[in-house]
């Protein structure tokens, strides 16, 4: 596949490991949930490496002192619904401050086209950093509307955090947005007739919500 410089794969074995477990089908409900939010705490604990600092003054029990604090407004994540909010709750355990949006897409399973049912973000999300989230990139077409509508709404800093991608949906996305980072821990072989990315993981809805 095409190298792209906006596409990035965290390979630490910690979250190699953790994936290992997580697309095993043997792995149970409960979890398949706590993996993934481990997972993506992992994952934004690297992706967030680039966050600027300013200096504040503080006082230890010993002595007071200048140090470091994250710099800017808070970070607003963004999942895509459903399978996206299974991943909020790892982030938010590395950044609690960060704010919570949602985006309602979901991809009909004739066509695999995207559809745009619900958006919701801060008042002043445009001026915050943004870390959209979903677990899988198949095709690519979910995740290229969310960013398409999130640059409509004024967005300019956005990240895109997923556990498995698939090359066809990282062609799509990075010819698309070659300005936006995508941050996975694994780019699968490719997508079957279906379009679910194989190996993958199955339904990654499915199996965070028990709903198959």
């Amino acid at each position: 596949m095409e190298n792209y410089s906006n596409f990035h794969i965290v390979q630490h074995p910690l979250i190699q490991h953790k994936l290992t477990l997580i697309r095993d089908k043997k792995t149970s409900k409960k979890e398949f949930s706590e993996l993934v939010n481990e997972v993506a705490m992992l994952m934004a604990y690297d992706m967030t490496k680039d966050l600027p600092l300013k200096e504040v003054e503080i006082e230890t029990p010993i002595k007071k002192m200048k140090s470091s604090v994250v710099a800017g407004k808070k970070i607003v994540l963004m999942p895509i619904l459903r399978a996206g909010i299974g991943m909020v709750n790892g982030i938010l355990q590395l950044i609690p401050s960060a704010r919570v949006g949602h985006i309602g897409i979901f991809r009909d399973e004739e066509t695999l086209q995207p559809h745009t049912y619900f958006f919701k973000m801060p008042k002043d999300g445009t001026k915050r950093d943004i870390i959209l989230i979903d677990p899988m990139l198949a095709t690519g077409g979910s995740i290229i509307a969310a960013v398409d509508k999130l640059k409509e709404r004024g967005c300019k800093n956005i990240k895109c955090l997923c556990l498995i991608v698939a090359p066809e949906g990282v062609k799509a996305f990075c010819e698309k947005h070659p300005d936006v980072p995508l941050y996975t821990a694994a780019l699968d072989e490719c997508l079957n007739e279906k379009g679910y990315i194989v190996p993958g993981l199955g339904d990654a809805g499915d199996r965070l919500f028990g709903t198959k």
